[in-house]
C-alpha cells in the first residue's frame, strides 16, 4: 500500500509539474512555530501565498494562524491528500517541513523549488534515520524509501553545526545543505518580554509554584508510548522537601501520569493546562533523559540545573540509541540510580551550561527568525 500511495504522489506531482513555482507552503506536525509562520507570512510579497497543512495534533496552532487571515489546510495521508493537496505544494517556490513527510519520497521534485527541513528540535540525543539501530533490520524497500524522502531536502535550517553533522549523518546529507541560521522557534526563550508574560501565566494558573524551587520531569516520548520509571524515583524527585514537583509525561500515559502523581503526594503540582515551554520558564531544575527540551531549557536565563537521569541507558543505546558522542557533551554527569538522582537535586548546585549552548546553540541567539525569514523570502523575488 505504501508503494502505491507513492506512486499515486508521483503521478499526480506529474500531471502538476508545469505549474509555476512562486509560493511558499509550510507542513507543520509542531505547533510551536507559529511565531515564525506569522513573521514569514508578513515578509512575504503582497502577490504571493503562504499555505500551512497541518496535522490534526496542531489544530490549536492553525486556528491562531488562521486568526491573523494566513491559509490553513489540515492534512493526513491518504487519497484526499494526493487529489487535493498535492496541486497546492506543487506551487511552492519554498516548501517548509517539521518533520519526516513519508509522501515527499514520491514526490517530483520541480528545478525551482525549495524543500527546507525545519526539525522540530535544537539538538539530538537519540539516533534516527540511518543511525538508528532498528534501521538496519527494515526491508531493502522500506529503506529505499526512507533515502528517497532524505534526498528531496535542498537545504537544513540548523542552530549549530554539531546539528549539521547529525543529520549529515542521519540522512546521508552533503555538509553544504546545512544552513546555520539557528531556529526561529528558539527565538522566545531569550525574550525578556515573552519570558516575563509566560510566567506571570504559569504563577496565576498554578500559584502552588510561586516561592518554591520548581522540579520539572520531563523524560522523552518513547516508541510504542511505553514508560516504567524505576521504584522510587518518586521519592528521588522529592528529595527537597520544599521544591515542588511538576510531571511531564507523553498524553497517551495519561494512567501513568496519574500513579506517578499519586506518589509524587503533596510535593506534586497538576499542570495539564499549560505547555512544556510554558512550564519551562519558572524551571529551576530540569530533570529529563534523551528528550530534546534540554536544548530549550539551555537557553532560559532561569535556568539553574539541567540533571541527565539515565536509568536505562544501556537499554536505550541499543534501541533507538544515543548520539555515539554523548558523554562528551552532557553538561553534567549521567545519572543512572536514584540515589544519584536525589544526592544531586539534594546539592541544587548549578550546571555550567555554556559549553552545551555552544555545542548546540551557536546560532540560537534569539534572532534566528530574522535571518531564515530573509533568506527564504528573497528566493520569491528570484
Amino acid at each position: 500500500m505504501k508503494e502505491i500511495y507513492l506512486w499515486l504522489v508521483r503521478l499526480m506531482s506529474l500531471l502538476w509539474s508545469g505549474r509555476r513555482q512562486r509560493d511558499v507552503v509550510y507542513l507543520m506536525s509542531f505547533g510551536d512555530n507559529v511565531p515564525f509562520i506569522k513573521a514569514l507570512a508578513a515578509g512575504m510579497p503582497a502577490d504571493r501565498q503562504l499555505l500551512v497543512f497541518y496535522r490534526p495534533s496542531c489544530q490549536a496552532a492553525a486556528d491562531e494562524l488562521a486568526a491573523t487571515g494566513i491559509t490553513v489546510r489540515p492534512f493526513t495521508d491518504g487519497l484526499g491528500f494526493v487529489f487535493t493537496g498535492i496541486s497546492q505544494v506543487m506551487r511552492a517556490r519554498v516548501l517548509f517541513c517539521d518533520n519526516y513527510y513519508a509522501f515527499l519520497g514520491g514526490l517530483r521534485h520541480p528545478r525551482r523549488m525549495r524543500i527546507v527541513q525545519m526539525w522540530h528540535a535544537a539538538g539530538a540525543v537519540k539516533r534516527f534515520g540511518w543511525d538508528d539501530p532498528t534501521t538496519a533490520d527494515r526491508s531493502a524497500s522500506d529503506q529505499r524509501r526512507f533515502q528517497a524522502v532524505y534526498d528531496q531536502f535542498d537545504e537544513y535550517v540548523v542552530g549549530a553545526p554539531a546539528m549539521g553533522q547529525v543529520f549529515a549523518s542521519s540522512y546521508r546529507a552533503p555538509l553544504d545543505r546545512m544552513q546555520v541560521l539557528g531556529y526561529p522557534r528558539s527565538d522566545r526563550l531569550q525574550d525578556a518580554n515573552w519570558v516575563a508574560q509566560t510566567q506571570q501565566r504559569v504563577w496565576q494558573e498554578l500559584p502552588a509554584l510561586k516561592g518554591h524551587r520548581v522540579i520539572l520531569y520531563a523524560p522523552t516520548y518513547r516508541e510504542g508510548v511505553t514508560f516504567t520509571p524505576p521504584k522510587g524515583l518518586a521519592q528521588a524527585l522529592r528529595r527537597d522537601p520544599d521544591a515542588r514537583v511538576v510531571l511531564r509525561l507523553h498524553p497517551a500515559l495519561a494512567t501513568k501520569a496519574e500513579d506517578f502523581q499519586r506518589q509524587l503526594g503533596a510535593q506534586g503540582v497538576d499542570a495539564a493546562g499549560l505547555s512544556t515551554a510554558e512550564l519551562l520558564t519558572v524551571t529551576e531544575t530540569l530533570v529529563t533523559d534523551y528528550s530534546s527540551v534540554a536544548f530549550d531549557y539551555s537557553l532560559l536565563a532561569n535556568a539553574h540545573s539541567l540533571l541527565f537521569y539515565l536509568f536505562d541507558l544501556p537499554a536505550y543505546q541499543q534501541d533507538p540509541g544515543v548520539q555515539p558522542d554523548l558523554l562528551d557533551w552532557l553538561p553534567g554527569p549521567a545519572l543512572t540510580t536514584n540515589a544519584q538522582l536525589a544526592a544531586a537535586i539534594q546539592a541544587d548546585a548549578a550546571t555550567e551550561l555554556t559549553q552545551f549552548n555552544q555545542h548546540w546553540n551557536s546560532a540560537n541567539d534569539g534572532h534566528a527568525t530574522e535571518r531564515v525569514v530573509a533568506r527564504y523570502v528573497a528566493l520569491l523575488s528570484d
